[in-house]
């Protein structure tokens, strides 16, 4: 009974005229954001950041967050339209949803997909209200050293779960950690790593700038030197009776749709996981229990629905580390996670304390940003077919201007310009290079964090360094974090046994 109390005081704080109206914008701008190549929830969230500082902080993560499921539904567009996916986790949709297309399917499968994405979204919400409450109940026993062991944990399974490279992996949360020590020490007060005494870096690297210079800068750059031609769009016209037999195809999908967004939901809420796994898991799953698997990447409706319904409900997923204990489950809520620190919230246990007005109007917003995204997206489909013939430079030319107004009206320093500029080059050659850059952006977030609770335990505990493991959750998570570093070289290990073996046979 008390969380609906809380829930119903969220959906009062949701509903105003203001939150209404940041929700819809919210996600309008995601869903174009979503639709465009090049762009995704990531950069969308990253180049909007700095404009949020014209609303009150809570409307501005309820913006952030809206523009993230906005644009979650707009990575099918394209990839159902143009065969090329908006956004990394749209990618699964792309091995039906295009071929639909290319059959004159393509508002059965639109409507699939924003129908599947409604349903994960809808599942993921709810189990988030059930779990938000008693995991930050549990995040109020941490210390300091939990803090510090829970931190490690997240760097961990971006070493362990991630598809990249391991050693690239190591390298970037390497670089990120020595980014995050740039300025003033957090105990002593002396300068560190200001490059000559340059002022600019006393107040040290904004995520912002970061985020903005290698996702905004960076992306556009590496975008514009791989897209050769323009790839054309498929039409697509939407009638009344076309979205009734749509919806009427989805109700034969409801174990798909139910066992997605159950899987996208428990997957979003693991650092480096997210809603790319998750829909490639999802649609693998759909593959393997389908009644007829040869149908799937021929343009079989359920191979839409299937990553639909997981990517958004791994969306939701990952927010919920991020408010119950200060861990981003993605890189966009990385993002997130830095708003909420620049606007003076501090995610975790006792934000849900301090702040429950906050809390439970974001979540209640969620509610409301899913439906509104499901009911603008059907109703903008033909929209969203004429600005995707949109010239790929004009757009650029766009985003190259909002990243460099966003990075310059937060500080109102040159300097940060030219830190962005020095990021996107950087960003796009190690995009080029094939280094990932969400744990550089997770470790610049999460930096300060570990530095200040490693040197907190160490002062209250006298310079013991056991004392990580001898308490039972730090303890815990450290040996968590273990196996998860230890996994590459076990995968490594059983690869050349197969090898070895293989010969012998």
């Amino acid at each position: 009974m008390e969380m609906l109390a809380l829930l119903s005081s969220g959906f009062a704080t949701s509903l105003t005229p203001l939150n209404l109206m940041v929700v819809v914008l919210g996600v309008t701008a995601g869903l174009f954001i979503g639709a465009m190549p090049g762009l995704g929830s990531v950069n969308g969230v990253a180049i909007v950041l700095p404009l949020t500082f014209i609303v009150p902080p809570n409307s501005a993560i309820i913006l952030l967050a809206a523009i993230y499921y906005g644009a979650m539904y707009g990575g099918a567009i394209s990839s159902i339209l143009l065969g090329i996916p908006g956004a990394s986790t749209a990618v699964a949709t792309t091995f039906d949803g295009r071929p639909m297309a290319q059959q004159g399917k393509a508002g059965l499968a639109l409507i699939a997909a924003a129908v599947a994405s409604f349903v994960g979204g809808t599942i993921s919400v709810v189990l988030f209200t059930l779990f938000a409450a008693p995991l930050a109940d549990l995040a109020l026993a941490f210390g300091p050293a939990e803090e510090f062991a829970l931190v490690l944990l997240a760097f961990t399974t971006f070493v362990g779960l991630g598809g990249d490279d391991v050693l690239k992996t190591i390298v970037m949360i390497c670089l990120g950690l020595v980014l995050a020590t740039v300025g003033l020490d957090l105990v002593t007060g002396q300068p560190r790593l200001i490059f000559g005494d340059l002022p600019g870096f006393y107040s040290g690297i904004s995520f912002l700038v970061l985020a903005i210079g290698v996702y905004g800068i960076g992306e556009i750059l590496y975008t514009l030197e791989t897209s050769k031609t323009a790839p054309q769009v498929t039409p697509a016209r939407l009638t009344f009776r076309e979205v009734g037999a749509g919806i009427g195809a989805m109700r034969r999908l409801w174990k798909t749709m139910g066992f997605g967004s159950i899987l996208g939901f428990f997957v979003g809420m693991l650092p480096a996981a997210g809603a790319t796994p998750a829909s490639l898991m999802a649609y693998g799953m759909a593959k393997q229990s389908s009644k007829d698997p040869k149908s799937f990447g021929k343009g079989n409706i359920e191979g839409v629905a299937a990553p639909e319904t997981a990517n958004n409900a791994a969306s939701t997923g990952s927010l919920l580390p991020m408010l119950t204990l200060g861990i981003p489950g993605s890189p966009t809520t990385a993002l997130l996670l830095g708003g909420m620190v620049m606007w003076g919230l501090v995610p975790g246990p006792m934000l849900f304390i301090e702040q429950p007005d906050f809390v439970w109007g974001l979540i209640s917003s969620l509610y409301t940003a899913n439906v509104a995204a499901v009911l603008i997206n059907i109703a903008l489909i033909p929209v969203f077919v004429w600005a995707l013939r949109m010239p790929f430079t004009v757009l650029c030319s766009l985003v190259i201007v909002l990243c460099i107004v966003g990075g310059f009206a937060p500080s109102q320093k040159m300097h940060d310009v030219w830190l962005i500029a020095g990021f996107g080059v950087a960003g796009y050659l190690l995009r080029k290079a094939d280094y990932p850059l969400a744990p550089l952006v997770l470790a610049l977030v999460l930096g300060p964090l570990m530095e200040t609770s490693f040197r907190q335990t160490l002062i209250a505990e006298q310079g013991n360094v056991l004392a990580f493991v001898q308490r039972p959750l730090s303890g815990s998570f450290m040996l968590i974090a273990l196996v998860f570093f230890l996994l590459p070289l076990i995968k490594y290990v059983r690869t050349n046994r197969r090898r070895t073996i293989a010969p012998a046979e």
